[in-house]
């Protein structure tokens, strides 16, 4: 698993994904709180992360990158609708990350299949698999 600052990455990256419409909705910061709580990292230091980012660390392991674009993909669609401007910006996170632009492409077309576009975590990691292989 990751250090405690690539942790804070993680959510400072999500915290700035979230405020590309310069509020964060309560949906999106329930949603942050949540991965937060997985990570193991407290409320306090999350608040913090809201006024100030951290340096911002490359996930090393492929799969901990295709996790990381899965959050920003949930945390996206949490409010059920999703903005010309969200998706070119998590298209571009993706691409930073060096994520296939193929399957990238992909996974944002396909969400629109699924309920609420929440792409199933399976499917997610098959779609890369396939442009790995």
């Amino acid at each position: 698993m990751s250090t405690y600052q690539e942790k804070l990455s993680i959510l400072s990256e999500m915290i700035a994904f979230a405020q590309v419409g310069k509020t964060i909705k309560q949906s999106e910061y329930d949603f942050l709180i949540g991965v937060s709580k997985k990570l193991g990292v407290d409320k306090k230091a999350f608040e913090e992360l809201l006024h100030q980012k951290v340096e911002k660390k490359i996930l090393k392991s492929q799969i901990d990158r295709i996790v990381q674009f899965h959050r920003l993909l949930l945390l996206m669609n949490i409010d059920k609708r999703q903005t010309k401007t969200e998706i070119t910006r998590l298209h571009n996170i993706g691409l930073k990350m060096g994520l296939p632009p193929s399957a990238i492409d992909q996974v944002l077309e396909v969400m629109h299949k699924y309920p609420d576009n929440i792409v199933p975590s399976k499917v997610l990691i098959d779609i890369f698999k396939a442009h790995y292989n």
